[in-house]
């Protein structure tokens, strides 16, 4: 329920009920009203917030999770984030497995809340046992306290976005939607939206971005895995088929390079002062694809997921821009 005195006991009580912002100047070219649901105004700076708090207070009321236990994950940094600040405020352990190129800031943060942080190289294939998603498993598995909250999947993720960020769009839209764009992740942010707004008006469609490198794509389009590539867009795709996503709420998935991801980010920046991160860049960058296809004006919504002061040191950087081919 929303709290329009915005007067909490707890950070955890300000995650949600986020502004639902026009865009303007990215899209004017375009016959189209575009609205971008801006989720790193959440406490700990990112959309991950809402699963972090769903998550951890369930497994606390069914007794699966009590104070000095430790919780394991693996992140690209925002869901560790957010279960960083649900230890913290739930006198919990927290030790979180994140890839060796995850922004310094990310990374800089996360020590900044006290989580024990576990490296791991991104560039390993999914089956090596040092892997990202593999090596939260072995920590867990050492760890008879161990809570996994498993983002990747468990639907606990996309039940937290179909009972909070789904409805807030809906309400916040007063039921007029026609498209939701949004990167697709562990997919419990786009599925369970997509889910709640499916279920009041089933004509709206949705459209994942997927970034190149990732299998979900080909798996979409082909039900073809391919073997996955490095890429640098941070928290969308994958390198498995994971089980969080439900395949069958989407409509349609496009397919995004790094370099469009990147430019786009930088462009929401300059031209609409939202500074986001590579994500928020990415489903622009969709967005502006699905307008310049559309015959009959429409009314698009997006999610914009974390916020541009984690790649400072990176997409903001140019001289890291240049060196990698993308300005």
């Amino acid at each position: 329920m929303k709290n329009d005195l915005r007067v909490y006991n707890r950070i955890s009580e300000a995650v949600g009920w986020t502004p639902l912002v026009r865009l303007g100047p990215t899209v004017d070219d375009l016959d189209c009203e575009v609205f971008a649901k801006i989720e790193f105004l959440n406490p700990m700076g990112s959309v991950k917030d809402r699963i972090a708090r769903h998550m951890v207070e369930k497994a606390i009321a069914e007794d699966r999770l009590r104070p000095g236990d430790l919780v394991v994950e693996s992140s690209s940094g925002n869901t560790a984030m957010g279960l960083a600040m649900m230890s913290v405020l739930q006198d919990l352990r927290c030790t979180m497995v994140v890839r060796q190129q995850t922004s310094k800031e990310k990374l800089d943060c996360l020590r900044a809340m006290g989580v024990k942080l576990v490296l791991v190289d991104g560039n390993l294939p999914p089956e090596d046992p040092e892997s990202y998603n593999r090596k939260a498993r072995e920590i867990v598995a050492e760890n008879p306290d161990a809570f996994f909250p498993d983002q990747h999947n468990n639907r606990e993720n996309s039940d937290a976005h179909y009972e909070t960020t789904g409805p807030e769009i809906w309400q916040q839209m007063a039921g007029r939607i026609d498209y939701l764009v949004a990167g697709m992740g562990t997919g419990g942010t786009i599925c369970g939206v997509a889910r709640y707004l499916k279920e009041q008006d089933p004509t709206i469609r949705v459209i994942a971005v997927d970034p190149e490198g990732s299998v979900f794509h080909d798996w979409f389009h082909h039900r073809r895995l391919e073997r996955p590539a490095p890429y640098l867009l941070e928290g969308l795709g994958d390198e498995e088929i994971i089980g969080c996503p439900d395949f069958s709420l989407i409509d349609d998935m496009y397919r995004v390079s790094d370099r469009e991801a990147f430019r786009a980010t930088r462009a929401l920046a300059r031209r609409e002062a939202i500074l986001g991160g590579g994500s928020s860049g990415a489903a622009l960058w969709a967005v502006r694809k699905l307008g310049r296809t559309l015959d009959l004006p429409a009314r698009i919504v997006t999610i914009f997921p974390d916020s541009g002061t984690r790649y400072m040191s990176t997409i903001f950087n140019d001289e890291w821009m240049k060196a990698r081919g993308f300005l």
